[in-house]
């Protein structure tokens, strides 16, 4: 990704995988959940392949659209991860 170091990359990724989960669990399209949070639809698919880099507001936006604390968000993203060699690894 032009712009982003390979840790900074990864963080985005790993932070849209997230809320593609949450969306995902409520059953709601990329679209339903850009209307719900105030954002355009593109945006959220940016989010979700980590090709933005969110602000606070907009996370706090996404946030409430998902009906989750913001902190929920955060917190998933130290949960270890299986890496390809069998080692865990947070974000």
């Amino acid at each position: 990704m032009p712009g982003y170091s390979q840790s900074d990359a990864r963080v985005l990724k790993a932070f849209g995988a997230i809320i593609k989960v949450k969306r995902n669990a409520l059953g709601i399209s990329q679209e339903e959940l850009a209307d719900r949070a105030g954002l355009h639809r593109t945006y959220i698919g940016g989010v979700e392949q980590g090709r933005r880099n969110l602000s606070l507001l907009n996370i706090l936006k996404i946030a409430g659209a998902l009906e989750v604390k913001p902190e929920e968000l955060f917190a998933a993203m130290h949960e270890p991860k299986k890496c390809t060699q069998g080692h865990e690894k947070e974000f």
